[in-house]
């Protein structure tokens, strides 16, 4: 079964998404900010897929992106980045912190699944 890292500070958000995963057979593991997810990545946590908010309090979702690209193991990781903001500097700043695409808030069930499986092929 597929991982899935869910990062929010939201927890309507961990939970919409997590029920989303687990009616398709993934597996969910959720982070209530990013230095939590920094966390369970070093601590050897190893998801097929990242989905990250934008705007949290600390570490923002950009400045996460760039240090799980640091990291051992996690360069060729997707990452999606899941956020309520729509425009086009702040998707471009996410790409170029290694971001690999971009969910606008609130997203639906399908359209979630769509865009994972172009990420995760065999999904």
């Amino acid at each position: 079964m597929k991982k899935v890292m869910i990062v929010d500070d939201s927890p309507t958000i961990l939970m919409s998404v997590s029920g989303v995963l687990e009616r398709h057979n993934l597996e969910p593991l959720t982070a209530n900010n990013a230095e939590e997810g920094i966390k369970l990545l070093e601590s050897g946590m190893k998801p097929d897929l990242i989905i990250s908010d934008l705007n949290m309090p600390g570490m923002n979702g950009i400045e996460f992106v760039k240090k799980v690209r640091t990291m051992t193991g996690m360069r060729f990781t997707p990452i999606l980045m899941l956020t309520t903001e729509s425009q086009q500097a702040r998707r471009d700043e996410a790409r170029q912190a290694g971001a690999t695409g971009w969910l606008v808030k609130p997203v639906q069930g399908d359209q979630l699944m769509q865009v994972i499986r172009k990420v995760l092929p065999g999904v």
